[in-house]
């Protein structure tokens, strides 16, 4: 299967109705979801096309979002997209 952010369109579209509707962010306005959101794929997908062997997933963050691709049984890799506080995948400054 060929992963780009189009095949996760439906991922991306249910983010940005809760993201419009119940996060607030003073760094990152809703104009510029969206495009935050289509970077990270972008980042997760190479993660996990380029992942190890014995790896299952490919993860992209900032500080506000975190996307998680995740091996299945099926050709397409489930995506979580989180809204965070706090990611324990972010690395300590």
């Amino acid at each position: 299967m060929d992963l780009n952010v189009e095949t996760f369109t439906t991922e991306i579209a249910e983010a940005l109705r809760s993201y419009d509707k119940f996060v607030i962010c003073l760094d990152k306005p809703p104009e510029d979801c969206k495009a935050s959101l289509v970077r990270l794929l972008e980042k997760a997908i190479k993660a996990y096309v380029e992942r190890g062997p014995g790896l299952r997933h490919g993860i992209a963050l900032d500080r506000q979002v975190t996307i998680i691709l995740s091996q299945t049984d099926a050709e397409k890799p489930l995506c979580g997209i989180y809204f965070n506080l706090h990611s324990p995948y972010h690395k300590k400054e």
